[in-house]
């Protein structure tokens, strides 16, 4: 009996602010690796989510939603994206249902020209009419030519065994990169300040998400409890007294939003102590973002 070729590759997720990328991964993974709120630009980092199964292994990785960079932030987060445009194996171009073809966007004449196969996911399909996502469809595959069009809504985690299969259709002959008990490359710290990150962003509001972060000071893990020590950056003064709140209260209820979400992450207790400190401009040296963990 012939042995069963095994695929892997990389399937690299890209697209606009907002439209699901990380709701899709998650979905796909069947994991929580990427922090979700309704605000633009929640992810900064490229994140990879590993799925295994006995004759495949998808790598998929969540990228930041594409923009004109205002900061050098910005500038790196792009960066993260050209490189997904470069590696992958698999390019998932996620579009919401009301999206159209925008013709001054840089990445879809990329698109267009690339030899990579590509599939178009039209997200958020629970938002409008059968007749609205047929019109899409057609549309897509108009202006790209992409190897599928696939409508999903990664929220209600419809239909994403379809993309699921046609991305393993795709995967090229190789063996796993990862082991098969491994579901993302990016550390315990790493998901540690995310989930506060996450917190930051659902409970403030105008600049003070874009102009903070979260810097893991300690994390040390017991037999019985992780114990975290983390450090939330702000730019000015006044947003370090906007984090704290009036008497703490704020900080407080960050704590224990987060520390609820590790310990639901870590399946352990968590001991999480949280500092507030100003970090003038950071979101604009490459030095302090070198430091932060931003780089290509």
């Amino acid at each position: 009996m012939a042995e069963t070729t095994h695929r892997a590759g990389f399937a690299n997720i890209i697209g606009k602010p907002n439209v699901g990328k990380s709701t899709l991964m998650n979905a796909l993974t069947g994991e929580r690796l990427s922090i979700i709120t309704a605000k633009a630009q929640t992810t900064r980092h490229r994140i990879m989510g590993i799925l295994s199964g006995e004759d495949f292994q998808v790598i998929y990785s969540d990228t930041p939603g594409i923009l004109k960079p205002a900061y050098e932030l910005h500038k790196v987060m792009m960066t993260y994206v050209d490189l997904a445009l470069d590696d992958a194996d698999i390019l998932i171009y996620v579009v919401e249902v009301g999206e159209g073809y925008d013709e001054e966007l840089p990445v879809l004449k990329r698109l267009q020209t690339s030899t990579v196969p590509l599939i178009v996911v039209i997200n958020k399909i629970d938002l409008a009419s059968q007749e609205a996502v047929m019109e899409k469809i057609k549309l897509w595959e108009e202006k790209l030519n992409p190897r599928a069009v696939i409508p999903v809504s990664a929220l209600n985690n419809f239909n994403t065994e379809a993309l699921l299969q046609t991305v393993r259709d795709l995967l090229p002959p190789h063996p796993p990169y990862f082991d098969k008990e491994e579901m993302t490359d990016r550390t315990e710290r790493f998901f540690a300040s995310e989930i506060i990150r996450e917190k930051i962003f659902l409970h403030y509001e105008q600049e003070i998400p874009y102009s903070s972060d979260v810097v893991i000071d300690a994390f040390q893990e017991l037999d019985h409890v992780i114990r975290i020590r983390a450090l939330i950056l702000v730019e000015r003064d006044s947003q370090k007294g906007i984090i704290i709140g009036r008497g703490g209260a704020m900080l407080k209820k960050i704590g224990i939003e987060a520390r609820k979400a590790m310990e639901a992450f870590f399946g352990k207790p968590v001991y999480l102590e949280q500092h507030v400190k100003v970090e003038p401009d950071w979101r604009n040296q490459k030095n302090k973002l070198e430091r932060l963990g931003y780089g290509s």
